[in-house]
C-alpha cells in the first residue's frame, strides 16, 4: 500500500532526510581524508576532517529542528551520527598516528590499535553524556589531538605520553564540554568555537610552519579555553556542585 501524504508532511519528509543526508556526507567526508593520507597529502585530510567537523557540529541541532526522531523514526540517528564520527574521529587519526611518524618509530601500530580500540569503549558508554550535555569520559577525539601535534609539531616521545594520558581517561568520568550542546557560558563558548575554528583554517591552510606566531598563540589560547571550562565542571562535579 502506498503511503498518502499530505504536502506539509512531504515537506516535513524532505527535511528530515536531507538532514540524514548531511549526516552520512561525513563518512564521504572521512573517506576522502583516508585517501588524502595514503596519497601523502596531510593538510588536504585535515581539511576534509574539518569539514566533516563542521557537519558533525551542525547536524544535530538541523535534526532537532527537523524533528527526524519523529517524521523518520525507521532511521536512527544517533546511530549513524556514531558510526561517521567513529570514522572521522578514531579511524582517520588512527591512520594519521601510523601513517605520518607522529610517534617514535616502532609505537606507530601499537599507538593507533589502542587509539581505535578504546575508542569503542567511548562510543557503546551508555552514560557517555551526562544531563547537563557534558560527555563524560575523553570523547574520541582523536582528531582534534592529532591536529595539536600536527600544529604545534611536538616530540614524538611527547605525543606518545599524550596518546596514552587520552587513552586511560576514556575510562575516568571527567567532564569534557560539548560546545554546542552545554548550556552554561555558551554564547562566549560559540564565539571562541567559530574563532578557534577560523583560527585552525587559517593555520592549516598556510602550513604550521608558516603561520604567523600570533595565529598560533591564539589558537592554543582558544584551545585552553574548552580545557578550562571541563575542568572547572569536572571540579564543581568532584565537590558536588
Amino acid at each position: 500500500m502506498i503511503e498518502t501524504l499530505e504536502p506539509a508532511e512531504r515537506v516535513d519528509r524532505a527535511r528530515a532526510w536531507a538532514v540524514h543526508a548531511l549526516t552520512a556526507s561525513g563518512a564521504v567526508l572521512g573517506f576522502l581524508a583516508l585517501v588524502t593520507i595514503i596519497e601523502g597529502d596531510l593538510q588536504r585530510a585535515f581539511l576534509w576532517l574539518g569539514l566533516a567537523l563542521a557537519v558533525d557540529g551542525i547536524d544535530g541541532t538541523l535534526a532537532r529542528r527537523a524533528r527526524v526522531r519523529e517524521v523518520t523514526p525507521q532511521v536512527d540517528g544517533a546511530a549513524l551520527d556514531n558510526v561517521i564520527d567513529y570514522v572521522t574521529y578514531v579511524v582517520v587519526p588512527a591512520l594519521m598516528i601510523y601513517w605520518y611518524g607522529f610517534v617514535p618509530e616502532g609505537w606507530a601500530l601499537p599507538a593507533a590499535a589502542t587509539v581505535m580500540a578504546v575508542s569503542c569503549y567511548t562510543f557503546a558508554n551508555t552514560g557517555m553524556k551526562s544531563d547537563d550535555c557534558y560527555f563524560v569520559g575523553f570523547p574520541a577525539i582523536w582528531n582534534l589531538v592529532v591536529l595539536g601535534m600536527y600544529i604545534l609539531a611536538t616530540d614524538p616521545w611527547a605525543n606518545l605520553v599524550v596518546l596514552g594520558i587520552c587513552a586511560v581517561l576514556t575510562f575516568v568520568p571527567f567532564k569534557y564540554i560539548h560546545p554546542f550542546r552545554v548550556r552554561h557560558l555558551r554564547p562566549l563558548t560559540l564565539a571562541v568555537t567559530v574563532a578557534w575554528g577560523a583560527l585552525t583554517l587559517g593555520i592549516v591552510l598556510a602550513g604550521p610552519a608558516a603561520a604567523a606566531p600570533l595565529a598560533v598563540a591564539a589558537w592554543i589560547a582558544t584551545s585552553l579555553w574548552f580545557v578550562a571550562v571541563s575542568a572547572w565542571r569536572t571540579v564543581a562535579g568532584l565537590r558536588g556542585g
